[in-house]
Parts: C-alpha cells; sequence; structure tokens
C-alpha cells in the first residue's frame, strides 16, 4: 500500500504510472473524482472486480459502475443508447451524471449480475480523465466499506480500505462531495435512480419529460349505429325509456359510440438509497438494473444491479423491475 500525490506536478506522472502498473496487474486502487473518492479495478479483469466487491463487503448482487474518460468509449460499451440519452452525456459529460445502458453483448467482462445492463459515468476530475485514458474503463465503487460513508480525502478511503487497495491517489478534498444523479435508461419511460448534483428538472428542460408514459391516445368515435335489418328494433337500454332522446347505454356500461375512457398511465415505485450512498440521496424505483458506482453514497434498489453508480458520483440506485442493483459510482 502507497500514497501518491497528484497535486504535485513533479510527481503527478509517476503518481499515475503506478496506478496504471496496479490496474494492469489486477490490482485496486482509490482515485479522485469530482463528486467522491472512488475505488477501482481493470473493468475486464474478473478477479480485480471480485476483490473490488470483497474490499468493500459487497456480493455480486451489487456490480460497480464503469467510469470512461472519453465519450466515444459510450457506444463501445453499451447498445440502443436512446438518442435523449446521448444528448445528456453531450451536456452533463464529464460530471455527475450516471446512466445505466444495455451493455454491449460482445464484451468480456464480469462485473457481476448485471442482467445485461452497466452504468456508465465520465467524471469532472481531470487526475481521474488522464488515468483512464490510460488504463482504458475501470469499475469504480465508492471508496468506503459497505454501510459506512463516502470517502471525501484520501484518508477516508484509506482508513477503510486499507491494505486492500494497492495505490492510492491523493487528489485533495473532494470537489462537490455529493452523489450523481443516476438514471436508468433501459426502461420506459426512463427512471431516476437517484437524484443527486443534477436535477430533474435540469434534464427535462434538456431532452423534455422522458420520465413519464405518454397518455394513452383515445379510440376515435365509433360509426353512428349500423343499419338495423327490415322489422328489427333497436332494444331500450335497461332502465331508460324507449322512443325518448336520452342516452343509450352501451352493453359494456360505457356511452353509446365511445370506447371508454383513456386513463394516463404513470410509473410509480420510489427505491430506498443504498447503503453506500449519502441518507439524503433520493432514488426512484427503476425498471431496469442497477449498479456499483464509485465514491458516491449507494442506491438500493429492488433489482440487484444499482450499488455504485456512486462511486464516481457518490452513490447508486437500485434497479428496479428486473434491473439490476449497480453499485453507487465514485463520484
Amino acid at each position: 500500500m502507497s500514497v501518491h500525490d497528484t497535486q504535485n506536478p513533479e510527481n503527478r506522472d509517476d503518481s499515475l504510472e503506478a496506478a496504471v502498473a496496479a490496474v494492469r496487474d489486477g490490482r485496486l486502487i482509490v482515485l479522485p473524482t469530482d463528486t467522491v473518492y472512488g475505488i477501482g479495478a481493470d473493468a475486464f479483469a474478473p478477479d480485480a472486480v471480485q476483490a473490488l466487491l470483497d474490499a468493500k463487503g459487497r456480493g455480486r448482487d451489487t456490480p460497480p459502475p464503469v467510469l470512461v474518460g472519453d465519450h466515444a468509449v459510450l457506444m463501445a460499451l453499451a447498445v440502443d443508447v436512446p438518442e435523449w440519452a446521448e444528448r445528456l452525456t453531450e451536456e452533463f459529460w464529464p460530471g455527475a451524471l450516471t446512466l445505466i445502458l444495455s451493455a454491449q453483448p460482445s464484451l468480456t467482462w464480469d462485473l457481476g449480475e448485471t442482467r445485461g445492463t452497466v452504468a456508465l459515468r465520465m467524471p469532472d476530475d481531470e487526475t481521474a480523465l488522464e488515468l483512464l485514458r490510460r488504463t482504458g474503463p475501470l469499475a469504480v465503487s465508492s471508496a468506503n466499506r459497505h454501510g459506512k460513508p463516502a470517502a471525501l480525502t484520501v484518508l477516508d478511503a484509506a482508513t477503510q480500505l486499507g491494505d486492500a487497495v494497492e495505490i492510492y491517489l491523493d487528489g485533495g478534498q473532494a470537489r462537490i462531495g455529493t452523489s450523481s444523479t443516476i438514471v436508468d435508461a433501459t426502461v420506459t419511460p426512463a427512471v431516476i435512480l437517484r437524484e443527486g448534483t443534477i436535477t430533474r428538472e435540469q434534464i427535462v428542460d434538456l431532452v423534455g419529460d422522458v420520465f413519464t408514459a405518454p397518455e394513452p391516445e383515445q379510440d376515435p368515435e365509433a360509426d353512428p349505429a349500423e343499419e338495423l335489418a327490415p322489422g328489427d328494433e333497436a332494444a331500450p337500454a335497461e332502465g331508460t325509456e324507449a322512443g325518448t332522446g336520452s342516452g343509450t347505454a352501451a352493453d359494456d356500461g360505457t356511452e353509446a359510440g365511445i370506447v371508454g375512457d383513456a386513463t394516463p398511465v404513470t410509473e410509480g415505485g420510489a427505491v430506498s438509497p443504498s447503503a453506500d450512498e449519502p441518507a439524503s440521496s433520493a432514488a426512484v424505483a427503476p425498471a431496469a438494473g442497477g449498479l456499483d458506482l464509485p465514491a458516491e453514497s449507494e442506491i438500493t434498489t429492488p433489482s440487484p444491479q444499482l450499488d455504485e453508480v456512486a462511486a464516481v458520483e457518490g452513490s447508486a440506485a437500485d434497479g428496479a423491475a428486473g434491473t439490476p442493483r449497480q453499485e453507487n459510482p465514485a463520484g
């Protein structure tokens, strides 16, 4: 275990190279992010990812989110990305926004029980971005033991994780100190698993209300009553007098000529914050998986994948209906 100061320009490059070497050797590192400190591992090294979960005291049911250092990596790691989700990354990446997306099926990684999803974020921290550009995507969760506060300094992280981590990168106090916002884009309508630094209002202002199901269209008025065969007579509705001008009741109880009332369909359900996330982080139950995001408060959803969309962001949310709960991302 060793601590490297990335704030000192003279030591910065050597510090980053030490972290890169540790990642390539399958060992764990702690890195600063804009939100909170995160514990990271090579996303494509299953043993390293398992060591990360063990260090945090988490199981495979809370897979870690993945941090990237470039927008272009998004399309290499995810498929079926909604156009509105791309617009969000253009506006808020790098930054405190974690997106849960459908993972590229050809990827040879094992992040845990993700159920085909992945939580992605691009942190707004120069040290983290420079490291990610050298290592490639990292599985990153908040640098704290499960149930403990997210680490805002390298000392906070070292106190909780100790010798389980090979290299600690000291970038000073975490700049934001609060979790990222986690949006599940694998379901329609989309779901905010945890509202952090970026608000629902900001998202809606940019891409419209993707969180509300569209109101079903009403069927147009039916054609006038079909012609009756000669000799047939229209039977008066039960409880009404034949020959009056009052409305005739249809067989299904609706007014004649109308196929029924349309009722708006809305999503419901709330997602409780994950133990590694700050208690103040709000979450809404997603319909898809969760993640173990880096250094942010964790969100715990009914599904197994949302634990750390806060490791790089401060916390993560749980996946709802069928989405694995992923751990909070570091920052």
